[in-house]
């Protein structure tokens, strides 16, 4: 196997993809300063590495500034994001805020510190989008998370709600964009290994993965690896969403229902087994799982 052909074969399914996520959304336009959020873990390396080679191709010009904020855990190497975002020559900010000290302050010991801590996180980056400008503010979540997030809202929230692409945020004032949305994580710890980014491990407050998300994580993963095109279809089923053929009263008029004596193009086979659309061959592949959508200005030529 020619691994530089491999290599440059992923690159170009992560613009690709990228691309095509940021053009279905409308996730980044002429003259957005985009604020990439950095934690020294895959994700964010890959989100900013593939930002900033769509960057140089994009016909949409934009700036993007990364940042990454040090919450003075034990053991943090403070200098590795600032050293290796130098050799990038991208434009950065370190905000240093001591939190972890309030949240072990408030957390008994033993406990989960990471809702208090993602609260604490959000409203400081907030904060620091405002002071540098930033019109977006980019966040490294891939499809995997995506679809673990449907997964656990539904088992243990009961909601059929999932991670957005794109979302103001909640106190308002910003956009927030996903542009991994469609990228799957295997790509993403593929591309780790290519760029060889400096990864910071993400325990060093002593909190563990949930469990719960850990758990969905391994079902999609097993799911991806029994059957390949799954996960992909599980990802278009957010695209394709039928009100009518669910149960939320405040999504669709249930209660107005009637007969109208005529065909309709979305009414109920009531007795016959719903058929299910065969997977497109390159899905399984993980080459073009949006192969059927329109080729995106962002998107680098293959050629």
């Amino acid at each position: 196997m020619d691994i530089a052909f491999e290599n440059r074969k992923l690159e170009k399914r992560l613009c690709r993809l990228v691309g095509q996520a940021i053009d279905d959304y409308r996730m980044i336009e002429d003259g957005d300063r985009v604020m990439v959020c950095l934690s020294g873990g895959k994700d964010s390396y890959g989100l900013l590495d593939i930002l900033m080679r769509l960057q140089r191709r994009a016909p949409a010009r934009f700036e993007l500034i990364a940042v990454n904020l040090d919450q003075r855990q034990p053991g943090f190497p403070a200098d590795v994001l600032p050293n290796y975002l130098r050799t990038l020559g991208v434009p950065f900010h370190i905000e240093t805020q001591d939190t972890y000290s309030i949240v072990k302050k408030v957390i008994p010991e033993g406990k989960t510190m990471c809702s208090l801590c993602s609260r604490l996180r959000r409203g400081i980056l907030y904060r620091v989008a405002r002071e540098l400008g930033a019109t977006k503010i980019a966040l490294g979540h891939h499809r995997d998370d995506i679809l673990q997030t449907l997964l656990l809202n539904m088992f243990f929230g009961a909601k059929l709600k999932g991670m957005p692409p794109k979302l103001v945020s909640d106190n308002g004032e910003h956009v927030v964009i996903r542009p991994l949305a469609y990228v799957p994580e295997k790509d993403l710890i593929r591309w780790a290994e290519v760029r060889q980014f400096p990864i910071i491990p993400c325990n060093l407050c002593g909190s563990q993965q949930h469990l719960q998300r850990k758990q969905v994580g391994d079902l999609l993963r097993e799911w991806d690896k029994r059957y390949p095109g799954r996960i992909d279809n599980m990802l278009r089923a957010l695209q394709n969403v039928v009100p009518s053929h669910l149960m939320d009263r405040g999504l669709y008029d249930f209660a107005a229902v009637r007969a109208t004596d005529r065909p309709e193009a979305e009414g109920d086979l009531a007795f016959d087994d719903e058929p299910l659309a065969m997977p497109d061959a390159h899905d399984a592949t993980g080459e073009a799982p949006m192969a059927a959508r329109r080729i995106v200005a962002l998107t680098p030529q293959d050629a």
